[in-house]
């Protein structure tokens, strides 16, 4: 008969709880994972980036096995001509990814870890006290000695705590739907690189990701104010088929899905741990998809908080509302830095001074590509520097 007692508790079955459950298994430590939904399920944000390569590797996951090698970030002003590349040629490898058949492979990664996995089944309510962590669910009630919220953008604890703060100036919504392409020269050219095309418009951007098998995720990222009337398809076929490159490399192409719509992305949690509980991945903060991060940070948040709970767990002193307060400060930093440099990307001409002069300032280009790979804690970081500090904001 299975227990309902654990070490550590964790709803969301996502890449950041998946990440957390096998770290801390790996540890030792049992491990209940409560999944709301069934894998495989359909997500959006399959550009990786270098950095989370580290924790794959944590995790036993050879990323490259079904995946598009990513090889680099590419931004396009079609209405000027110029345009920009930002190459990932450093230590870690990074990849365009299905993130159904991704995640599935992350869940079932920590099942062979030996965690307890339920699927199907809603957390409704969790209690931390001194003593316990207590999780009711629409099947059951579960005790541990933690509790990890990684449910993602349902901000469980968050909503709990009324600590979810909305950041305003960045994409207001975004449309998506996916593709196969036929073959021509542009779509051989795509899938030979394998890089992430950011096409800048006049209401926002369209993120270009190409997936294994011919197929393609396009987005449009909207941060103006648009029409009411306008009709979220005619809006996505507007903007798509306005721009040369994306109506030509969908000549002959199959829709592989409808319309999708995201909406209000963007936020912070200003309360990610406690007395016997912790915030990672989208529970503890989401930014606008531009550069890529929301999957690195749900792994990498995951992986600071389990490793400060290991450390916890085996002293005893989980119960201390401060475990998570050094990993959480570099979870700030990183937060913060990739905040700025998105703010900068929608509020000032960061693109234009910058990203399309940077083949001028090799140094300078050297630091962003950094940021884009999400090597967010290095002191020598200059570009990082003057984000933080503000001085950026001539750019």
């Amino acid at each position: 008969m299975e227990s309902n007692q654990y070490d550590v508790i964790i709803a969301g079955g996502g890449p950041a709880g998946t990440t957390a459950a096998t770290l801390l298994a790996q540890y030792g430590h049992s491990v209940l994972l409560i999944e709301r939904d069934e894998h495989p399920r359909f997500h959006i944000g399959e550009s990786m980036l270098p950095m989370s390569e580290p924790v794959m590797k944590r995790l036993g996951i050879d990323w490259a096995n079904g995946n598009l090698k990513k090889g680099g970030a590419e931004f396009i002003d079609e209405v000027s001509g110029r345009r920009t590349y930002f190459p990932f040629q450093g230590e870690y490898r990074t990849f365009q990814v299905e993130r159904s058949v991704f995640d599935k492979r992350l869940f079932d990664n920590a099942l062979a870890h030996g965690v307890i996995a339920h699927q199907q089944e809603l957390v409704s309510s969790v209690q931390c006290t001194a003593n316990e962590a207590q999780v009711k669910t629409d099947k059951g009630l579960y005790q541990g000695r933690y509790f990890i919220d990684a449910t993602g953008r349902d901000a469980l604890m968050g909503k709990t705590f009324k600590s979810i703060n909305k950041i305003n100036n960045l994409g207001k919504f975004a449309l998506y739907k996916h593709y196969k392409l036929a073959n021509s020269l542009e779509s051989e050219a795509l899938f030979a690189h394998g890089n992430i095309k950011v096409l800048l418009s006049d209401i926002g951007w369209i993120w270009c990701i190409p997936l294994t098998n011919g197929r393609l995720s396009v987005g449009l990222v909207v941060q103006k104010e648009v029409p009411e009337s306008l009709k979220q398809d005619a809006l996505f076929e507007r903007y798509i088929q306005a721009s040369l490159y994306m109506s030509e490399l969908l000549q002959g192409a199959e829709v592989l899905s409808e319309v999708h719509i995201e909406a209000d992305f963007s936020y912070r949690n200003t309360q990610r741990y406690g007395q016997r509980f912790a915030c990672c991945g989208d529970a503890a903060g989401f930014l606008d998809p531009v550069f890529s991060s929301g999957f690195f940070f749900a792994v990498k948040t995951a992986e600071f908080v389990a490793d400060q709970l290991h450390q916890g767990l085996m002293q005893g002193t989980e119960a201390d509302p401060e475990l998570q307060q050094v990993g959480d400060e570099f979870y700030q930093k990183g937060f913060k830095t990739m905040h700025r440099l998105i703010e900068r990307f929608y509020c000032s001409n960061l693109v234009e001074n910058l990203f399309f002069e940077s083949d001028r300032q090799l140094k300078i280009k050297q630091e962003i590509v950094a940021l884009l790979a999400g090597d967010l804690w290095k002191e020598e970081n200059g570009f990082q520097q003057g984000l933080l500090s503000g001085r950026s904001r001539k750019n």
